[in-house]
């Protein structure tokens, strides 16, 4: 089994194929081929959060995200953030988050701390 590391753009190519082609074999945890498959995996993990890494979302879609994905109204952010109109200042970008409204906001909806800190754009 030789596997080298992945060092440029043709590299990652020859790898994804080959991951798709082992994926498609599906082959057991343990086996030569689940081995190699876990390894380029891996690989390409580590390659691709090199070259493509992914911007954390703005603090403001984050919220906005989550509610939509939680169902959430403005009234439910209201522990977090405070009354109505404060919410409303948050979400239209009137009024920044402050340390504890990232902190609930954190806790109660699980929105990562480390999106909720940058700075709106």
């Amino acid at each position: 089994m030789e596997i080298r590391p992945i060092r440029s753009e043709a590299d990652y190519e020859a790898t994804l194929k080959e991951v798709s082609r082992l994926v498609d074999l599906d082959p057991a945890p343990g086996t030569t081929e689940g081995d190699r498959l876990d390894v380029l995996a891996t690989l390409v993990q580590a390659y691709e959060a090199r070259h493509y890494p992914v911007d954390l979302p703005d603090p403001i879609e984050a919220i906005k995200f989550r509610m939509e994905q939680s169902g959430l109204s403005v009234k439910d952010l209201e522990p977090m953030i405070g009354r109505r109109n404060r919410v409303y200042e948050i979400l239209n970008r009137k009024r920044a988050l402050t340390l504890p409204m990232i902190r609930k906001l954190h806790r109660d909806l699980g929105i990562p701390a480390e999106s909720l800190i940058k700075p709106m754009t």
